[in-house]
């Protein structure tokens, strides 16, 4: 079985899930009885492609690149892969994320998909006018012999927003490497004081306000714990007004951004992890919490819910009170946060990269 995965996300991403969820797939199909797979790639700005090896991958990556170069790479990669496609006549062509054109003239291969989530179908006021991703991810959907999604939350969302065919739609979680994780070397984080963990974007969908408001309304909360944001970039001007309207005083919330290993110590040292989102795809940072023994609490429902199962204390995102209350549980009850640790290191067993490369082949499998 040939398996030809294209360059899209390549191409975007220096980091991120979906290049690591393919890279992850190769390194573990490419090797598998019967099969060879190809990273078609001829111009990339991805690191993760180094790790896999030199007859795996083709392509060549651009370290540097102005944006202007950075589209006419992209062009050129599309046209590059239509005549790469036409020679090699994969079985299996695995696109890598969504576009309104297709690579393949000659349609001889099974076109395969992989849906993340359906965030702008759902949250729509979350992105720009002028983003493209609903319109062309139902081009791309449309077109596809198969779709995979990462949670039965997402397949559920996309037969009901897309009206696909139940048939043509399977479900398979990504992996966690948790070995991984722990090997990353912690940087101790410089904070004295005993604090809670929020990673990511703070946009929209991802309800960071009603965190906010929960973590104020809380005197024990705030008092005694300061709320530590990594990543999704500096506070704006408008949730620095949102402090003020909240009379959070200028130390108790606090942002750091930095390396894997800074994040890895946060979560080794935090007194819990908080996940508020109102609806993710799937949902790696609770993982990576569980990896480093921080209890996870966190929203009720959408694909977290499916991921998290019994190793979290969940709480309803629309109701600050309620996210209030379920953090008072387990940060007040050493026990509670023994049992949310012990159950996400059984948890962690059930999400490996191993077990989505199987169940990808049994996929592609299907549809020869």
């Amino acid at each position: 079985m040939k398996v030809l995965y294209d360059s899209q996300v390549f191409a975007n991403q220096f980091y991120g899930g979906i290049s690591r969820y393919f890279v992850e797939l190769a390194k573990r199909l490419a090797y598998s009885d019967g099969m060879s797979v190809q990273v078609f790639a001829p111009f990339h700005i991805n690191h993760y492609l180094s790790e896999l090896d030199q007859e795996i991958v083709f392509g060549k990556q651009i370290r540097k690149s102005p944006r202007r170069l950075i589209k006419l790479l992209k062009l050129y990669n599309f046209l590059a892969t239509r005549r790469r496609v036409n020679i090699v006549e994969p079985d299996i062509l695995h696109e890598t994320y969504f576009s309104r054109a297709h690579v393949a003239l000659r349609y001889k291969q099974a076109r395969v998909l992989t849906v993340y989530d359906m965030i702008h179908e759902l949250y729509p006021e979350s992105f720009s006018t002028w983003d493209r991703t609903a319109r062309d991810k139902r081009v791309a959907v449309d077109r596809a012999d198969h779709v995979i999604c990462i949670s039965e939350n997402t397949r559920r969302d996309l037969l009901n927003i897309l009206n696909v065919p139940s048939s043509k739609v399977s479900v398979v979680h990504l992996g966690f490497d948790s070995q991984q994780a722990l090997e990353e070397t912690p940087v101790t984080p410089a904070i004295q004081e005993p604090y809670l963990l929020y990673v990511g974007s703070r946009e929209g969908y991802k309800n960071f306000p009603r965190l906010l408001e929960a973590y104020a309304s809380s005197e024990p909360l705030h008092r005694d714990y300061r709320l530590v944001c990594f990543g999704g970039g500096c506070f704006t001007n408008s949730e620095k007004q949102l402090f003020r309207d909240l009379d959070l005083a200028d130390d108790r919330v606090l942002w750091m951004g930095g390396s894997d290993a800074v994040l890895m110590g946060l979560y080794q040292h935090a007194t819990a992890f908080l996940y508020p989102s109102l609806y993710e795809g799937f949902g790696i940072p609770p993982l990576e919490a569980m990896a480093h023994d921080c209890p996870v609490i966190c929203s009720k429902g959408s694909s977290i819910s499916e991921v998290v199962g019994h190793a979290g204390e969940f709480f309803d995102p629309h109701d600050s009170g309620e996210i209030a209350c379920a953090i008072e549980n387990v940060i007040g009850s050493p026990t509670r946060a023994e049992e949310l640790r012990s159950s996400g290191r059984k948890r962690l067993k059930s999400f490996t990269w191993e077990k989505c490369a199987a169940r990808t082949r049994e996929v592609y499998s299907s549809l020869l």
